[in-house]
């Protein structure tokens, strides 16, 4: 299909339907990207079959001007493809943490930023660094070990921990969260795409109407399910239905980033071995390195917005009411904003990532996602030598996430650690 681009020439593409899973999963993206950043910036996307046009943005301003301008560009609507793809509207306008724009956005979110906050995730270090070691352990008692399964189960257990699901829920609600965003995929779908997001959306919400209605509210330690319990809206106590939602959204967005970015760094400790070698002498650098690592994986590859009035963007004009896309993955690669951004450098600095986003939807997990990474990359440090990737990669179908649900690893041990033993 052709997108036209005024004022630039028409771009040809083999296959631009951004909106097809299975499109992520076996394309080349930042190649496309690279391409669209170059000659069509900002384009006017047409995927067919009945769906909506949408506006593709790739370089980094751009994305971080419609991410972060809620005066110029909405959450209300939705803000992620999968409202275009299935041609339906998000689920809970005003009610959902995720399509809420300011002040409404500030309300939702202010009370359960103490649930995810870095000093509270930093109490259950010890949680975090068991749950590490094992799935390392996992590894390296085997031969060849498929660890992608493990980064998944990894992510859901200090989130079903913090937001307060109990333990026997976490297989389950692990394979629900796949199915939402990776509808499409033959692993996860049950059935057409709309009926696989339906069932999804029916067991997250039956499982937080459970717990919800657990809660009291004067519980003194209270868990983020709990802190729903105890929030108060402008128009009364959070509802039911609103805890719902609002677990909902949260229990995606926090089960989404952890696992792709500890098979990026898989990946990337087999191929550079030697900045990680660097990095166990000098672990005082760890943050920057796993700045790196999240700028490498950009594990949210887009997000959507509408525009609220008349923008111009690189020479287009996006009219009130038209659903624009903004692709992170495309702007941590943007040339103008990183030197080298094809070379992966875990002494990168400055690094201006928008792995978590930014503006007012900067991801409220975001503190929970680096304390946990950087307890895992520290283990990981201390106990494996090398990575090698020991078998065929396969990678989740979804315009979502460009995740991995098969990722085949051989770990050796350090040698102190193999002493030990």
């Amino acid at each position: 299909m052709i997108i036209s681009t005024p004022p630039f020439c028409p771009v040809q593409f083999d296959d631009p339907d951004l909106l097809r899973s299975a499109f992520h999963a076996t394309t080349d993206m930042h190649a496309l990207w690279a391409h669209l950043r170059e000659v069509a910036p900002v384009y006017k996307a047409d995927p067919g079959g009945g769906r909506e046009q949408f506006w593709v943005v790739t370089r980094h301003a751009d994305v971080s001007r419609v991410l972060r301008s809620h005066t110029e560009f909405s959450s209300r609507r939705g803000t992620i493809l999968s409202v275009l793809d299935l041609n339906t509207p998000d689920i809970a306008t005003d009610d959902m943490l995720a399509d809420t724009d300011p002040p409404r956005h500030r309300e939702l979110r202010e009370p359960l930023n103490h649930a995810f906050a870095p000093s509270l995730v930093a109490t259950h270090d010890k949680l975090i660094r068991g749950l590490a070691r094992d799935a390392i352990q996992r590894a390296l008692d085997a031969d060849v070990y498929d660890i992608a399964h493990d980064t998944m189960m990894f992510a859901m257990s200090i989130t079903g921990t913090l937001m307060g699901l109990p333990p026997e829920s976490w297989e389950r609600l692990m394979h629900v969260v796949m199915m939402t965003i990776a509808y499409e995929d033959p692993t996860y779908a049950a059935g057409n795409a709309m009926a696989t997001v339906r069932q999804a959306r029916h067991q997250m919400f039956e499982a937080f109407k459970e717990q919800f209605a657990l809660r009291t509210r004067d519980d003194e330690h209270p868990d983020a399910i709990g802190i729903m319990r105890q929030m108060d809206l402008s128009e009364g106590p959070m509802t039911e239905q609103q805890a719902m939602v609002n677990g909902y959204v949260l229990l995606i967005g926090a089960n989404v980033t952890t696992p792709h970015t500890l098979c990026t760094l898989f990946t990337q400790m087999a191929e550079h071995p030697d900045q990680f070698e660097r990095l166990r002498h000098h672990p005082e650098d760890l943050q920057i390195a796993l700045a790196e690592v999240l700028r490498w994986a950009s594990p949210v590859t887009a997000l959507m917005r509408y525009a609220i009035q008349d923008v111009e963007l690189q020479g287009q004009t996006i009219r009130a009411g038209e659903p624009v896309s903004a692709w992170l993955g495309s702007a941590n690669r943007d040339e103008r904003v990183f030197d080298d951004p094809y070379t992966f450098d875990l002494t990168r600095r400055p690094n201006r990532h928008v792995a978590f986003g930014v503006g007012p939807h900067y991801c409220i997990g975001a503190g929970m996602a680096k304390v946990t990474l950087q307890i895992f990359m520290e283990e990981l440090l201390d106990m494996v030598e090398t990575v090698e990737i020991a078998g065929e990669v396969q990678h989740v179908a979804s315009h979502f996430v460009p995740g991995y649900k098969s990722l085949p690893v051989r770990f050796t041990p350090r040698k102190t650690v193999a002493a030990a033993r």
